[in-house]
C-alpha cells in the first residue's frame, strides 16, 4: 500500500504486552475482520528480532484477511522496518514522535511510497500543524483524548502534566490540518460518536481491542459507531 492509498479511519495499535496474553496475529485478525483498517506494531519490551517477526506475523494476516485494504507500519524503529523489507515483508512504513528518527530520514531510506506518520506536539496543537513542514510525512497522531494507563506517559508536557484534547480543539484541527489526523489515547465505544463529528480523519485504539473479551466484535461496533456517525 502508497502513501497515496491508505484508510486511518480505524487504526490499530498492538504489541504482545497488550493481548492479555494472546497470539498478536490472531488479535490482529479478528481485528481486521472487524473492520479495522490500519495496523501499527508497537512494544517497548520486544527485541528488535522479535519486533521483525511480530512484523511478519502481521503481514501475513493482512495478506491472507484483506490485501491492499489494511496499511502496516512500525513504531519509531526504522531499523526493523529496514530490516523486515529486507527479508522481503510487506510493511508499508513507520510512525514515528517528535523525539524519534526525524521524518526526512525516514523519508530518505524507506522512499517515495512508503507511509509515514508522526505524532505531532501536544502544546500549541493547532499551531503547530499549520506550521510544521509536511512533505516528508502523511498524516498526524494526536494524543490523548484522556489519560491512558496503555502509554502513561502520553501527553506529557515539560512540566509532566498530561494535556488532552477537547472534542472542540479537535474539530479546530481537523479544519485547520493540512494532513489527514488520526487521533487515540484512552478512547473508548462511547467516544467514538462525537469524535467521528469533530472530522478528524480516524481513530486509533489499543486496549479497547487488545484488551476486549471479544476482539472483533469489538471492533465490528467501534467501526461501525464510527461510520454511521461521520458527517
Amino acid at each position: 500500500m502508497s502513501r497515496k492509498h491508505f484508510d486511518l479511519s480505524a487504526y490499530l495499535v498492538i504489541g504482545p504486552e497488550n493481548t492479555l496474553g494472546r497470539e498478536v496475529p490472531e488479535v490482529i485478525r479478528q481485528a481486521i475482520r472487524g473492520g479495522m483498517r490500519f495496523v501499527q506494531i508497537r512494544s517497548n519490551e520486544a527485541s528488535a528480532r522479535e519486533l521483525i517477526e511480530l512484523t511478519r506475523q502481521a503481514a501475513q494476516v493482512i495478506e491472507e484477511e484483506a490485501r491492499g485494504k489494511v496499511a502496516l507500519v512500525v513504531n519509531d524503529r526504522l531499523d526493523v522496518v529496514l530490516a523486515a523489507r529486507e527479508q522481503g515483508i510487506l510493511v508499508d512504513g513507520i510512525h514515528v514522535g517528535q523525539s524519534d528518527v526525524p521524518v526526512a530520514v525516514c523519508r530518505k531510506y524507506l522512499g517515495e511510497e512508503a507511509i509515514i506518520g508522526l505524532s505531532a506536539r501536544r502544546d500549541e496543537l493547532i499551531e503547530y500543524v499549520q506550521a510544521v513542514d509536511t512533505t516528508s510525512f502523511d498524516y498526524f497522531g494526536v494524543g490523548p483524548l484522556r489519560e491512558t494507563q496503555t502509554k502513561p506517559d502520553c501527553g506529557l508536557d515539560p512540566s509532566g502534566k498530561v494535556i488532552t484534547h477537547s472534542y472542540d480543539e479537535l474539530r479546530e484541527l481537523a479544519r485547520l490540518s493540512p494532513l489527514p489526523v488520526v487521533v487515540g489515547g484512552g478512547v473508548k465505544l462511547e467516544d467514538l460518536k462525537e469524535l467521528a463529528q469533530t472530522g478528524v480523519g480516524g481513530f486509533f485504539v489499543v486496549s479497547a481491542i487488545t484488551g476486549a473479551k471479544d476482539p472483533y466484535e469489538m471492533a465490528k461496533a467501534m467501526v461501525t459507531t464510527w461510520n454511521e456517525a461521520k458527517p
